[in-house]
This record gives C-alpha cells, structure tokens and sequence, in this order.
C-alpha cells in the first residue's frame, strides 16, 4: 500500500444520543461540574437534576458524588436504590431495579465495538439489573448483561454474560460461587 493514504473511519453504525445537541451539550457541563466534580454533595439534589434530565427514578433512591452518567435520559431506577461514585456509560438503556446497590467504582458499560471490521463499528446493548441484586466494588458489567433478582457481582469481577438469581458471582468471566441466602430482619 505504497504511496495509499489510509484514513481511520470510525463508523457509529446510525447512534444516537437520544437528545438534540443543546440537551447533550447542556448535561455535559452539568455532569462535570456538578456530578463529577462531588461540589453538590445531597443526594436529593443529584436525584432531581437527574430527573431534569429525563431519568426516571424511583423514590428514596440515593446518589453519591463523583457519579458519571453519560445520558440521564436513557436510565431508569427504581425505589431505595443506592449509587456510589460508579461509572454509567449509558449508549443504551441501563434499567437498574428497586433496591439495588452499585457501589465504588463499578462500571456499568453499554458499548463496544465490533472488532472484526476495519472501521471498529459501534455495538450497543442494554444492561438490565433486576431487584435486591448488589453490584459491588469495581466489577463490571458488560453490554446486553442482565444480571437477575438479587444476584451478587462480586468486588472487581466481571459480568459478560447473564448471572442467575440469587447466586454470588465471582471471577473474569463472573461464574456462580454459591446461592445467596437472605436473612429476615429479624435473624442479623
């Protein structure tokens, strides 16, 4: 290929953000100064910005600083979940349940690319975390994942492809380690 120039082309196989470019433009100076930047440390105040976004949010849901949200408009939580300072790359949907936790670091990732194509091609697909499941610390989820009613990703391991309820995943790839038991309120 002699004396060819090669010119790199990124193909975004038709994305799109789901907002027009001032909604987009106006949530990134948002999601830097205000999210990223830990300045508005209240939960109540993070929840209802998000939801001036378009985020659907459920009730008691709490937000911690430092969080990173790509598209607010494209996540939906459900009640009395928690969200530590994790990372939501959010192409696509990101649906997470009642009573979730997403602790430090985690990330939550809906794109990739498809390797097999000189243009590296972008693939989205959406991320699914039913009820009662905990998301612990630096793990990650990968696009299409659903991760089932209350399963446990464990610290730093990998979801690639769905985990089963009730089951306590550890590992890259994320395999079942046990069942998860639940204690009644009364029992711990």
């Amino acid at each position: 290929m002699a004396g060819t120039k090669l010119r790199k082309k990124f193909d975004k196989n038709g994305f799109n953000t789901g907002a027009s470019p001032l909604r987009f433009a106006c949530w990134y100076f948002v999601s830097l100064f205000i999210f990223r930047s830990g300045l508005v440390p209240f939960s109540n105040v993070l929840v209802f910005i998000l939801r001036l976004f378009g985020a659907r949010i459920g009730k008691e849901v709490r937000i911690k600083p430092h969080i990173y949200i790509r598209y607010p408009w494209k996540l939906r939580i459900g009640d009395r979940s928690w969200l530590a300072d994790c990372y939501i790359d959010n192409l696509d949907h990101v649906i997470i349940g009642s009573d979730v936790c997403i602790s430090q670091h985690a990330m939550l990732i809906t794109g990739n690319h498809n390797y097999s194509v000189p243009d590296f091609s972008l693939l989205t697909s959406p991320i699914l975390i039913e009820d009662g499941v905990w998301i612990c610390a630096g793990a990650i989820v990968a696009p299409g994942v659903t991760i089932s009613s209350h399963a446990v990703l464990s610290i730093g391991s990998v979801a690639t492809r769905n985990l089963q309820a009730y089951t306590i995943c550890r590992g890259d790839p994320a395999v079942p380690v046990k069942k998860r038991r639940i204690l009644s309120r009364k029992t711990h």
